[in-house]
């Protein structure tokens, strides 16, 4: 491995929107989950930078708090890596190194917005079987859970809120 994951570092953060702008678009502010995350800050423990050794960022990854009814789950997103760095397997080690630090710290439950084919080997699963509902337009089997805590979807259905608790003022970041 040509790279490494490091918890995000401050220098990061005015890096990280053009990387996204890069990698989804610059309309990507338009899509559901950016409501969902809008003025509110990501987990810090949960964001995640693959460097090269002399600290080049080359992708990111952050997760954010939400809420189903009132059961705290986390968001998965966004993954970005430099576009010319695709392909290379660092978002899927991101991916591994977030829900396994996660899962760590005691979280129970994962939602995500992309691509089955992608999230499907983490263990992510269709969620509107589970009778979770995102609020707003979504591809059905582009929205994806994953219990980190066995048995959590049991008894938990509803709709994915914002977790305004953690909301913030523009301009703060994950490593701020």
């Amino acid at each position: 491995m040509d790279f490494n994951i490091l918890p995000e570092r401050s220098s990061d953060a005015a890096l990280i929107d053009p990387l996204l702008d890069r990698a989804f678009g610059t309309d990507r502010k338009s899509r559901t989950v950016y409501r969902l995350r809008e003025g509110i800050l990501p987990l810090p423990e949960l964001c995640f930078s693959a460097v090269q050794a002399d600290g080049t960022l080359l992708a990111s990854l952050r997760f954010w708090p939400i809420l189903i009814d009132a059961f705290p789950a986390i968001l998965l997103g966004p993954l970005a890596v430099e576009p010319e760095q695709q392909g290379r397997g660092i978002g899927k080690a991101l991916v591994r190194h977030g829900l396994n630090e996660a899962s760590r710290l005691g979280h129970k439950l994962c939602v995500v917005v992309g691509d089955p084919s992608y999230y499907r080997p983490y263990g992510f699963a269709p969620a509107t079987p589970y009778g979770l509902v995102l609020p707003g337009p979504v591809d059905p089997p582009r929205f994806q859970v994953l219990e980190l805590k066995p048995g959590v979807l049991e008894n938990l259905r509803g709709l994915i809120r914002r977790a305004e608790n953690h909301a913030v003022q523009p301009g703060v970041s994950c490593s701020a």
